[in-house]
């Protein structure tokens, strides 16, 4: 998935995100438990938590951090004060198919909630979430945020796929879709 040649900001920033998201799901598409679980030397990250992580990340940006909007399930019960971590150490007792229905849900309502907010107010809006000092971020700094967090985990989810079987690549095949459909 290319973004747009010549878009207007919006398109393009969409469209970068979009991209990355594309290429983290093909990266994390079609294991099994033992391949969602693989690690890489000293690292305890896996792809199951990569997707358990992302779909946090997206659940936060289009959701407290834009309007304010409650985190909704299944952070919002999850004893963060025990587990700093948990997004990403839970994902070893779910199955599959739920981290990879997490992920596609979540994504699927991100989308959405990304474009009405465009459409409502474009990307110079403020959002909810504030700096110490009250001082409000635009939407345009919460995609360029998330921009940034896929980059680095589309980075280690590079490594960890090509650990389970091999796979490499910058972009998944023209065509491409999940295997693993929630």
């Amino acid at each position: 998935m290319e973004p747009p040649l010549a878009g207007t900001e919006a398109e393009h920033l969409t469209g970068a995100l979009d991209r990355l998201r594309t290429t983290f799901r093909w990266k994390a598409d079609g294991l099994d438990a033992a391949g969602l679980a693989t690690r890489v030397g000293a690292s305890t990250l896996t792809l199951g938590g990569l997707l358990k992580h992302l779909a946090r990340a997206e659940s936060e940006m289009f959701g407290p951090k834009l309007d304010g909007s409650p985190i909704g399930e299944p952070w919002a019960s999850a004893d963060w004060a025990a587990d700093p971590d948990w997004d990403f150490t839970s994902a070893a007792a779910d199955r599959p198919a739920e981290l990879y229905a997490l992920w596609d849900t979540t994504i699927a309502r991100s989308r959405a909630r990304l474009a009405a907010a465009i459409d409502d107010g474009g990307l110079g809006q403020l959002v909810h979430l504030a700096w110490p000092g009250g001082r409000h971020l635009s939407l345009r700094r919460l995609v360029c945020d998330l921009i940034e967090e896929y980059g680095r985990h589309t980075g280690h989810a590079d490594l960890l796929r090509e650990a389970v079987d091999g796979r490499v690549g910058e972009d998944p095949p023209a065509g491409w879709q999940p295997a693993s459909r929630s």
